[in-house]
């Protein structure tokens, strides 16, 4: 039996290295980007070009996309020459970008129109995890599509959860950013607060992590940033646009999220200080700021 042919729109960070493992594990690929540079090792591996989102999804099966925000996304799949214009029924649509819940069931609800199904499938576990194949995936949706596509999805990610109805990938996902950012700040204030009261924060965060603090931030994160390391990893300017998605979701459905809204605000200064390109877990900034005390670096 033949494999699906895929199609890849979005080769940045993980984008890229995401469409490398599809096309490593065998599927026919075609890609697209608004800049070529960044395709070069993909059509040197044997992937095609595509001249736009609509010929791309001319030449494909199911149709991934993996680009920075809700309007990108809205774009790229319903803007002038984009995936809708060449979809056919039966195919299947596929987008690892983060973005709004609303913004995936417009998506939805406008290729279902057309005999498509469409998935929101955001991902987890960073550059690291799309360079590995172990990304954590989150699937919005209809779950007969999902196990059309799940052999391409086992060349990107390791766990793959059905959440639900379109849109609930998404919520998983900014789900996930709560925690994720909760954890940065923490992280950053635990090490301000132990070097400004007088311990070392080194061995402070070796002795509290093997305990009830334990968590995946305090095992990767401060060896880097004693070490004066705060480049990307996952960027700030991206953990202050997840946040803002959730907390447009929580107004549209009256919730409280104090502190959240919290975690927001010191990402939306740190993007404010221009260092938005530095990693999440350089929100340390903010709070060294705070309380006029830098991180001891090695």
């Amino acid at each position: 039996m033949d494999k699906l042919r895929v199609g890849y729109i979005g080769l940045g960070a993980m984008g890229k290295p995401m469409a490398l493992n599809i096309l490593k594990a065998g599927f026919p690929l075609t890609v697209f980007n608004r800049t070529v540079e960044k395709a070069e090792e993909l059509l040197t591996a044997g992937a095609e070009w595509a001249d736009s989102p609509a010929d791309l999804a001319r030449r494909s099966d199911v149709v991934f996309t993996n680009v920075s925000n809700t309007a990108d996304v809205l774009s790229v799949v319903l803007g002038q020459s984009g995936v809708r214009e060449g979809v056919r029924p039966g195919m299947i649509f596929v987008d690892n970008s983060t973005i709004s819940p609303t913004g995936s069931r417009e998506i939805y609800e406008s290729l279902r129109a057309l005999g498509v199904s469409a998935l929101d499938a955001p991902v987890s576990g960073g550059e690291i995890g799309a360079q590995n194949g172990s990304l954590t995936i989150m699937v919005g949706g209809d779950a007969e599509s999902l196990e059309l596509v799940r052999p391409i999805l086992n060349a990107v990610g390791k766990k793959i959860t059905h959440i639900g109805g379109a849109g609930a990938g998404q919520i998983a996902k900014a789900a996930n950013q709560i925690m994720v950012a909760a954890q940065m700040v923490a992280e950053a204030e635990l090490m301000i607060f132990a070097q400004k009261a007088g311990a070392d924060p080194v061995k402070v965060i070796e002795a509290i992590k093997g305990g009830a603090a334990q968590c995946w931030t305090l095992d990767v994160k401060p060896q880097r940033l004693f070490a004066g390391n705060r480049t990307p990893g996952f960027k700030a300017s991206l953990q202050a646009k997840d946040l803002a998605i959730v907390m447009e979701t929580a107004r549209q459905n009256l919730m409280s999220l104090p502190g959240t809204a919290v975690s927001a605000q010191l990402f939306n200064a740190l993007c404010a200080m221009g260092e938005g390109d530095l990693d999440n877990s350089a929100v340390i900034r903010v709070i060294e700021l705070l309380n006029n005390e830098a991180l001891q670096t090695a």
